[in-house]
């Protein structure tokens, strides 16, 4: 099973929008960053809060709840 413990959503935190767990750097900016055509490499360089297993464990959730709910 996915676990989404590398974000969380709170809304003391940014206004509740989705966040990494333990930083303000919102998922969008990771989003932002790969559709752009920018590495994770270089997300991780530029948000070093934001640790790979999280990276990589946030992008795998969220691959799997587009596939667990297709329309």
């Amino acid at each position: 099973m996915i676990s989404k413990q590398s974000f969380s959503i709170d809304n003391d935190i940014l206004g509740g929008v989705p966040a990494f767990t333990g930083t303000r750097v919102p998922l969008s900016a990771m989003v932002d960053y790969l559709t752009s055509g920018r590495t994770l490499d270089e997300f991780l360089e530029d948000f070093p809060t934001v640790k790979r297993d999280q990276a990589v464990a946030a992008l795998s959730f969220m691959e799997h709840s587009l596939h667990a709910h297709p329309h």
